[in-house]
């Protein structure tokens, strides 16, 4: 058997340390003030040129550049689709550059140039690519389409300044739109409708008007 001292601990004993414990610690920090939802309140600026407008924002610095566009400004064409970077429906231009804004937080984007699809055209002017895309039913439900263009339009970019691709075989000379290299650079944006052949078309159309 054990030599150690058996300790006898009553209820009572284990309340009086306790009590005895939190007085030594002293008191808590106070929480900061919760908003109605229970979090914190804190907020960062943030300001930004929005399909040619200067935005300025207050926002909880968890805050996506996506909720930022449709909750914050309003911009609903950007969708969000799964909200983790894998379907490509929330695409947007940062500096003539594709992003998933799902992604990415929106006070990262201090002084950037923003363009979401509702700043490629409008109604009475359709950007090329929507026109394409009209022309060759490169959507069906729609859902996707917005940033499906948005990305069509920055593979395009890509494509002439010769940034290369997986599919590309000889990396010493300069990218072209071919259906090969279209598929590979789209492949980020997922069309659960199957559009895939008729985007491919608008694309290359587009591709051919500016080449």
């Amino acid at each position: 058997m054990s030599n150690l001292p058996q300790l006898e601990v009553s209820r009572r004993g284990v309340l009086t340390g306790g009590a005895a414990a939190a007085i030594a610690v002293g008191p808590v920090a106070a929480a900061p003030p919760a908003s109605p939802q229970g979090r914190p309140e804190s907020t960062m600026p943030v300001r930004f040129t929005v399909n040619g407008e200067r935005r300025a924002l207050a926002l909880d610095p968890r805050t996506t550049l996506l909720d930022a566009l449709r909750e914050h400004l309003h911009l609903n064409g950007t969708k969000k689709g799964c909200d983790h970077g894998q379907c490509g429906a929330c695409t947007v231009m940062v500096g003539g550059v594709r992003i998933n804004s799902c992604l990415s937080l929106a006070v990262m984007h201090e002084g950037d140039d923003i363009v979401t699809i509702e700043g490629l055209g409008t109604p009475e002017k359709l950007h090329p690519m929507q026109a394409a895309f009209i022309k060759h039913d490169g959507y069906q439900c729609g859902y996707c389409t917005p940033g499906q263009i948005c990305s069509a339009v920055a593979v395009l970019a890509e494509i002439r300044q010769g940034i290369p691709s997986h599919v590309q075989e000889d990396l010493t000379k300069a990218p072209s739109a071919t259906n090969a290299e279209i598929r590979e650079r789209m492949s980020g944006n997922i069309c659960r409708c199957g559009a895939y052949s008729n985007i491919a078309e608008a694309m290359a159309e587009v591709a051919g008007a500016v080449a």
